[in-house]
């Protein structure tokens, strides 16, 4: 049994007035997940559980956003890669 919490927030009706409510709660669970993602808080797969979808469509939501999927730096990259040719 999966257990969830709801939470209420107030928003000006101008920012809302022209989008289907479910449309609102996407966009905040996606933008929630990504932060959470940004802060190191979750994985990638649990930030595309919280967003509610799979995790290749969250990898774009993150290229969308700018966000790293990977985390490594050029020269970690280039010694991945170069025990990968040794091997």
């Amino acid at each position: 049994m999966r257990l969830l919490m709801q939470i209420a927030i107030d928003l000006p009706n101008d920012f809302v007035a022209f989008q289907a409510v479910s449309d609102i709660r996407q966009e905040v669970r996606i933008s929630y997940a990504l932060w959470l993602y940004q802060q190191r808080r979750v994985t990638l797969g649990k930030a595309a559980e919280l967003a509610g979808c799979d995790i290749y469509d969250f990898m774009s939501i993150c290229k969308t956003n700018r966000q790293p999927v990977i985390d490594m730096t050029r020269d970690e990259l280039l010694e991945e890669l170069n025990g990968f040719a040794q091997s």
